[in-house]
């Protein structure tokens, strides 16, 4: 595998939990999936029927247009989205890290406008997805130069072998860590700025946050989440189901049995109509509930 990661690498990623990559990506690569983008959300918008495709951001810019917080799956929307997942650059190094056998579960593009780009609060990925194993890298690209300024993401290393709480007092899921984790026992966070084209490969369990964005730059990030194929979804309601579709094979062979390790997975409550992690965060924050979509 002509990208994988050294040893040395893989040792740092096991004991942080992440690893940053610069650069990963060309600038001609990224302004093809810029204008796929802006085409895709144009459209959108100007149909009126957003929905399936995309979230909008609660806050318009100053001339009163609708912007675009998140993209649904985009693996599923467009072939330069395919592209990206399938490049060796990126599948080579997650083979180093979780072996041969390697599915998507899901992905997504979290967009961070400038002026109006939401927080998100700390949460662990495994945390929405529980499944038998944690053999699961969330590969984060940048598409625009991320810095603390525009929201770059903020990491709590070395936190990777433990769950946090998720859930409020009535056992509902939050979206978010309910525990208090600024106070300095965890540790520092770490924010991991980077060019345009950078990729963070993130341990499932990795702590992680993001402030708003009040800059004048966006900070676009185009997340797939990899699995290896014997670490299968625990299925506790409707809401696994759905985020199964967006699963596929990519690398090596499927598995007929499932492997099981890792710490113990808290399985969320998660009643209610489906509502995406901003929407849950902000719920749970001012005391309404929590619903269930990742």
């Amino acid at each position: 595998m002509k990208y994988r990661f050294s040893e040395k690498d893989i040792q740092a990623y096991k004991r942080d939990g992440f690893l940053v990559v610069p650069s990963v990506f060309t600038a001609d690569e990224l302004r093809r999936t810029d204008q796929v983008i802006r085409d895709m959300t144009r459209a959108a918008i100007d149909s009126g029927d957003y929905s399936k495709l995309m979230e909008l951001e609660p806050e318009s810019l100053d001339t009163g247009q609708p912007v675009a917080r998140r993209i649904y799956n985009p693996f599923e929307q467009h072939d330069a989205f395919r592209t990206l997942a399938t490049d060796d650059r990126i599948l080579d190094r997650i083979e180093s890290l979780i072996g041969p056998n390697i599915s998507l579960h899901h992905s997504k593009l979290n967009m961070k406008p400038a002026k109006v780009g939401s927080v998100v609060e700390w949460h662990q990925d495994l945390a929405y997805f529980p499944h038998t194993n944690d053999d699961l890298v969330t590969t984060l690209i940048y598409l625009d130069d991320a810095t603390e300024e525009n929201g770059c993401l903020q990491v709590l290393p070395r936190h990777h072998t433990h769950f946090f709480d998720h859930a409020l007092a009535d056992g509902t899921f939050a979206g978010m860590i309910t525990e208090t984790v600024d106070d300095g026992r965890f540790g520092r966070a770490v924010s991991l700025p980077g060019p345009a084209g950078s990729v963070i490969f993130m341990h499932c369990i990795t702590p992680h946050a993001s402030l708003p964005n009040r800059s004048p730059r966006p900070r676009r990030t185009l997340i797939y989440e990899y699995r290896a194929s014997d670490s299968f979804p625990i299925y506790f309601g409707p809401y696994i189901a759905n985020l199964e579709k967006g699963a596929h094979p990519l690398r090596g062979k499927p598995s007929r049995t499932a492997r099981f390790g890792g710490p113990p997975p808290v399985i969320p409550k998660m009643p209610g109509e489906s509502k995406s992690l901003y929407t849950l965060q902000a719920e749970a924050k001012s005391g309404r509930g929590a619903g269930a979509r990742r």
